[in-house]
């Protein structure tokens, strides 16, 4: 057997619906060839050989996708907190990311980034660079030595960037097919993703060209969409021509199951079923949403629909790496939705939550975010023992617990991606 075919013992919970969650006490979730084998209660007679790591009563759970996450950002987490999306852009995120133009100040940043995104519940993340090449191969270099699975993107933006972050429409298709030549082949987890970052920043003429090099060279794809009602009344001044918001990609060819769209919070009618009809992903992004006084995306409306769904923390609009936090965030923010904005859409589960940190988002990367049978094996060993309480708590109970209260004691102590352990040290 190859070294990431191995078992571990441990209290097993994961998703078998958006609704419904398995667990397993005390079972054996099997690896073999860096993919599940499934979960059981007494360990077959075929995987008795296979090495086993007895992680105990801790939990054991699907690895996490942060299916939305500027990687340039994170090194002004917890700043401007108090400003709306737009100003937020103009006097904190546009004047960082021109600091990419410096390598040795993108060294510093993405060391940290790395670094922490390793250390933290992820396994798997959608990342927007910036628009420097340098500085996104060094992104792409960092987050290929930590073992996740990543898709990264050098940002394109010929229009409204201000100084320093405003590129010419022919060298911005020019650089992106560089960047694209330069790490071809390169990585063995890490892939490339074309990156408009969002209409208001793209002419429809370098929107062609991405669409173009997206079509030649079979690249995925993200962006933001319908985030915030000035942005939203920006792009009809901008493409008037366009039926709605996420017309304004798909008029080129850029919506689709290999695309993920950031928030959807303002989609109307004609919008969602233009997500639905493509199968274009939607990353719910929570905290930022709150933070930045965006809104509440409809998450129900588009799970009852079908939709590609997945969460993101997106930082810096949201503050901090923790995939937990951004699960209990969804599952806030639509109860406060479903009570101020509309009664007819319930609230979301955690065990909703659950899923869509895992085989929602995990979807966009291919059979991945469950621990039955099939899936690469990306998975989480979690303890929360010091999470203290004198009740006696089930599997799922504990589970639940962890995602409100993983930073008062819990602890990642073991984490998987496709069979390999990851370096938490």
């Amino acid at each position: 057997m190859d070294t990431n075919s191995f078992v571990l013992k441990g209290s097993v919970c994961y998703n078998t619906s958006p609704q419904e969650v398995r667990c397993v006490e005390g079972g054996y979730a099997v690896c073999v060839d860096g993919v599940s084998a499934g979960v059981f209660e007494q360990l077959p007679e075929r995987f008795a050989a296979l090495p086993l790591v007895d992680c105990g009563d801790q939990l054991i759970v699907p690895g996490m996708s942060d299916i939305h996450i500027h990687a340039p950002q994170y090194a002004f987490r917890g700043l401007g907190m108090d400003l709306e999306l737009l100003d937020w852009l103009n006097t904190h995120t546009f004047p960082e990311e021109a600091h990419y133009a410096d390598p040795s100040y993108a060294e510093r940043a993405y060391d940290i980034f790395a670094s922490d995104l390793r250390r933290s519940p992820t396994t798997r993340a959608v990342v927007f660079g910036t628009m420097h090449v340098e500085a996104t191969e060094l992104l792409m270099d960092k987050l290929e030595a930590t073992g996740l699975a990543t898709y990264v993107g050098k940002v394109n933006m010929d229009r409204n960037g201000g100084e320093n972050l405003e590129e010419d429409t022919a060298q911005s298709a020019a650089d992106t097919r560089r960047w694209l030549s330069d790490v071809a082949d390169r990585y063995d987890r890490t892939a490339p993703i074309i990156t408009p970052r969002f209409t208001p920043s793209v002419t429809d003429e370098l929107m062609a060209q991405l669409a173009d090099i997206a079509r030649e060279q079979h690249l995925p794809v993200q962006s933001h969409l319908s985030e915030n009602p000035s942005e939203c009344g920006w792009v009809k001044e901008l493409c008037p021509w366009s039926s709605c918001y996420g017309d304004a990609y798909d008029h080129f060819g850029l919506l689709g199951p290999r695309t993920v769209m950031a928030h959807c919070i303002y989609s109307d009618e004609t919008e969602t079923e233009l997500l639905r009809a493509t199968g274009t992903y939607v990353a719910h992004c929570p905290q930022s949403n709150a933070q930045l006084s965006s809104g509440i995306a409809p998450i129900r409306r588009y799970l009852d629909l079908g939709m590609n769904v997945g969460l993101g923390t997106d930082v810096a609009g949201g503050a901090n790496l923790s995939m937990f936090r951004c699960m209990a965030d969804a599952v806030a923010v639509s109860k406060l939705r479903w009570r101020l904005v509309d009664e007819s859409l319930p609230a979301l589960t955690t065990q909703e939550a659950l899923w869509l940190a895992t085989a929602g988002g995990g979807s966009f990367f291919g059979r991945v975010g469950s621990l039955a049978e099939g899936y690469e094996f990306d998975a989480l060993v979690l303890d929360d023992s010091k999470i203290r309480t004198p009740r006696e708590l089930g599997v799922w109970e504990r589970l639940e617990r962890y995602v409100y209260l993983a930073e008062e004691g819990g602890s990642l102590t073991r984490k998987y991606v496709s069979g390999r352990q990851i370096d938490l040290s």
